[in-house]
């Protein structure tokens, strides 16, 4: 009998020890989790390091903690159920699966940038002295030498739990009822070390396929090589060949509609932003006075009262109701809503923008009977897995994403109608105020808009007047003297397109395109066309003397010489006459020119000698006074003029003759 009852005896106490090694090592587990959080990071925090980023070492572990003593409070429970331990331990294990592989997997996602962190820190000599007097100071009796003695424990002890349940599964009978709910419970923790495995590989390749999204010029084309351009070309083959229709499309109407409500919750975000931007700038510019009441001395009547109502809106209510505005909406600025996604949910807020490639999963899909036919390369089987895990890992978290994104806009939307609401009210509250005081508060609303129409139509009467008078009183404007170019200039110009062509400019003009002309105000120019190569017939093209170019035509005003410019003109306009010239080589239906009678203001000379060349050219001597009688030739060419010089008529190159005043020059005069 000894010998039969020994082995079970035996077996018992193995599995009696295996129970305790997981309560006692899970309550040893929480212990240092809490150390970690309350006591190491705490510590740090304390010691506000600007270099030390919390929040990449200790990354959820305060969720963890959260789950562990829930978890740990259960197993200590258990101790108390006699033989039902086993299958309570089974139960909570089951209970508890779901939490575990939420909080651990985003952890061990991040762990390998935290153990980055942690090599980096020990580089600096400064950090790491304050990480090891920290750890000194708060948990000296572990050793630790730096923080990876802590941060590895979450991902040891979530491996741990599949062999520890595997452990008592081997000391427990096969025809115990409780073999089957530890299997199930073993078989469960596995599962879930294989979807944190999961996980943290899809977040590895999303990792390393965001990062290539950013590399610079430099770093891609040091990246290409045979092998990775041939990867590219089957790419776009593949992708010419779906667009073509040579391959068929399988689509995803799941991810679709995911795609689009994302992209729905990003234009959202971006129309929120500039209106709500624009609102507040529209409302500060209505609170501001205008210049026109900034100006004016009101201190009395209802102007008084309305300029102190304006001035408690801009100096008082809009201050509070703009300094408000974010503390109430937490971030009221709406481009902050992308700021926090990637913070609150740990897939790259981008990728879905990136996962539409020639291989994306839900557009093809070649799964393994393709492979084993030989269709599929293996370059394009480890692409086709890259993208799998990508698009495996949006359609488990985008759902997340979207439901907290469309959370977060109607919390910003309904905290930012509160506070119009609340801003409503200040306004009318305040407004109440003021039209107490005024003398019209308490009229009747007809009675008030009689008084209104009555007050109008006198302003606009005395404005009438106003206008009228200022008219009639208006100065005429004072004259200046042209200077000698000047004159020469405005000759020219009449010699070159008559009198009539001539406008002044009324105010300086910057020219701010090409071909545009700058001028200053008073300037006399030629009209050329009254309109632009495009047909704008508020762009002249204008002659100014030498340059030509475009001026708006607002800004120019005919111009009237006054009698004394007139007959300086009249010497190069002779048509006007009514004697008609004879001469050799007019043309029988040309007029004849009526030449002055009278002492010019100014004389055209020869500025160089010319000796003529042909019957129809005459002779002239630099300084020599000429009458020009045409400044054309008979085709209309103003290349050359036709003179009389000395009683004789001829043809003289244009650019030969210059106009210079007399020795007793008339006046000219120009209006301002």
């Amino acid at each position: 009998i000894y010998e039969e009852v020994l082995p079970c005896d035996r077996m018992e106490l193995s599995q009696r020890l295996a129970v305790e090694e997981l309560i006692t090592t899970e309550a040893s587990y929480v212990h240092n989790i809490q150390l970690c959080v309350s006591d190491i990071r705490a510590h740090l925090q304390k010691k506000q390091l600007p270099d030390l980023d919390l929040e990449g070492l200790f990354s959820n572990t305060d969720d963890i903690l959260h789950v562990s003593r829930r978890f740990l409070k259960g197993l200590e429970a258990t101790a108390t159920q006699g033989q039902e331990q086993l299958l309570c331990i089974s139960t909570l294990f089951h209970e508890f699966k779901e939490e575990m592989e939420t909080v651990y997997k985003i952890y061990c996602a991040s762990y390998d940038h935290a153990l980055q962190l942690v090599e980096s820190y020990r580089k600096d000599p400064r950090l790491q002295e304050e990480i090891l007097e920290t750890l000194n100071a708060t948990v000296p009796h572990t050793g630790a030498s730096d923080l990876s003695f802590f941060l590895v424990m979450p991902v040891q002890r979530v491996t741990k739990y599949p062999l520890l349940l595997e452990k008592i599964l081997k000391k427990t009978p096969a025809s115990s009822s409780a073999h089957s709910a530890l299997q199930a419970a073993a078989r469960a923790m596995a599962q879930v070390n294989a979807n944190i495995n999961e996980y943290k590989r899809r977040r590895e390749v999303a990792t390393k396929y965001n990062k290539a999204e950013h590399l610079t010029l430099r770093d891609r084309l040091a990246r290409l090589n045979t092998h990775s351009i041939a990867k590219k070309t089957t790419r776009l083959s593949r992708l010419l060949m779906h667009e073509a229709g040579i391959v068929a499309k399988t689509e995803d109407k799941e991810y679709d509609d995911l795609e689009e409500k994302f992209q729905c919750v990003v234009s959202s975000v971006a129309t929120l932003k500039e209106n709500v931007a624009s609102y507040l700038g529209h409302l500060e510019a209505f609170l501001l006075p205008p210049p026109r009441q900034r100006d004016l001395q009101m201190d009395e009547g209802p102007a008084q009262q309305y300029r102190h109502f304006a001035e408690c809106l801009q100096y008082t209510v809009f201050p509070e109701h703009d300094c408000s505005l974010p503390r109430v909406c937490f971030a009221w600025h709406p481009m902050c809503l992308q700021e926090k996604m990637p913070q609150m949910l740990p897939t790259p807020h981008k990728a879905p923008q990136q996962v539409p490639k020639p291989f994306t999963p839900h557009k093809t899909v070649p799964r393994a009977g393709s492979c084993e036919m030989g269709s599929v390369t293996y370059d394009e089987e480890a692409a086709m897995n890259t993208y799998l895990a990508i698009n495996d890992l949006l359609m488990a978290e985008l759902p997340q994403f979207n439901q907290v994104a469309v959370q977060l806009l109607r919390q910003i939307l309904c905290s930012f109608s509160t506070l119009q609401r609340d801003l409503a009210a200040q306004v009318l509250q305040q407004a109440d105020k003021e039209l107490e005081q005024m003398p019209h508060g308490h009229m009747p609303l007809p009675s008030f808009w009689k008084v209104v129409e009555d007050t109008l139509q006198q302003s606009g009467a005395q404005i009438r007047t106003f206008c009228q008078t200022f008219e009639t009183v208006m100065p005429s404007p004072v004259t200046q003297p042209l200077n000698p170019a000047e004159e020469r200039k405005v000759l020219s110009l009449v010699s070159k397109h008559g009198p009539d062509k001539l406008y002044q400019v009324t105010s300086n003009i910057s020219g701010s395109k090409d071909l545009d002309l700058t001028l200053l105000r008073g300037q006399i120019v030629a009209l050329l066309q009254s309109a632009d190569t495009k047909g704008n017939t508020s762009r002249w093209l204008v002659d100014a003397g030498g340059p030509r170019g475009f001026v708006p035509a607002a800004k120019l005003q005919p111009y009237s010489p006054v009698q004394s410019q007139q007959r300086g003109m009249d010497l190069l306009t002779p048509e006007s006459g009514t004697e008609r010239r004879r001469h050799s080589y007019a043309l029988p239906e040309a007029p004849k020119p009526q030449v002055a009678t009278f002492t010019p203001t100014f004389q055209v000379v020869a500025g160089f000698s010319f000796a003529a060349r042909s019957p129809q050219e005459v002779n002239l001597q630099a300084g020599q006074p000429v009458v020009v009688l045409e400044p054309h030739d008979k085709k209309g060419s103003k290349e050359w003029s036709l003179v009389e010089v000395n009683g004789q008529r001829g043809y003289v190159p244009s650019s030969y003759l210059v106009t210079v005043p007399v020795q007793e020059p008339m006046g000219w005069s120009l209006p301002v």
